[in-house]
């Protein structure tokens, strides 16, 4: 997976002998090389997300914006971020199971999306 550079790890500015204007220059690098390690892992992320999404539409079965909301579910009640959910869920394909916490999440999130549509 995708490991994101933390600040510490960036290699530092200098900003000894730097006038204002090159400090202030120097922070807003940083800033943006922060964003851009951000921005690369919510690409990543978003991927994994999408495929759970694609996957949730099967197993369902059910329609794009109901495999969100049947994530969504999960993570909320499992307690587990919904990337970390997608990405358990995507793991299946490889044989991994899916942990307890989103597994039982799962089935009850299931059981209210058919509850919901037999009304």
């Amino acid at each position: 997976m995708h490991q994101v550079t933390m600040h510490r790890e960036v290699q530092p500015l200098s900003t000894a002998g730097m006038s204002t204007g090159d400090e202030t220059l120097a922070a807003e690098v940083l800033e943006l090389r922060a964003k851009n390690e951000q921005l690369s892992q919510a690409l990543v992320s978003r991927a994994v997300i999408d495929q759970a999404r694609g996957m949730a539409m099967v197993l369902a079965p059910c329609s794009s914006d109901r495999s969100w909301d049947l994530l969504v579910d999960v993570s909320q009640h499992s307690n587990v971020k919904l990337r970390d959910v997608a990405a358990a869920l995507v793991a299946t394909t490889k044989g991994q199971e899916l942990p307890d916490a989103p597994r039982r999440e799962w089935r009850r999130a299931l059981r209210r999306l058919h509850a919901s549509e037999r009304r």
